[in-house]
């Protein structure tokens, strides 16, 4: 397995708004794949690094940390297991290692995710 270095472009989303535009988070997991599909397939253990980053609006006054990293993740890597876990025995458990954060972008344009996949040796 090749090391993968990749931004995806987009407003990350973790789960369906209830108001604003509904199909929102849908439209996040479709260009996680659309812009994932072209890299390598992961074959065997990894160790996983994703950077959310996040616009402004999603940090409200109520919820000044932001939205949940947990949730933030599932829909990333459920979006993933149609691409670079398609073809890995158990989809995403090939993760061994995995390092989360997000941060605050100055707006909409910059927000993406920023994706490192590195083979890890098990024994």
């Amino acid at each position: 397995m090749s090391y993968i270095n990749h931004l995806i472009k987009g407003v990350p989303y973790s789960r369906n708004k209830s108001r604003g535009n509904l199909g929102a988070a849908d439209q996040w997991s479709e260009q996680v794949k659309l812009q994932t599909t072209h890299l390598p397939r992961v074959k065997e253990a990894c160790a996983l690094k994703v950077t959310f980053l996040l616009p402004p609006d999603k940090f409200p006054a109520d919820f000044p940390h932001g939205p949940d990293l947990d949730n933030l993740l599932k829909r990333f890597m459920d979006a993933l297991n149609g691409t670079i876990f398609a073809d890995t025995p158990g989809g995403d458990s090939c993760v061994v290692m995995l390092t989360v954060m997000k941060t605050k972008v100055s707006s909409p344009a910059e927000a993406g995710a920023h994706l490192e996949v590195l083979p890890v040796s098990v024994a």
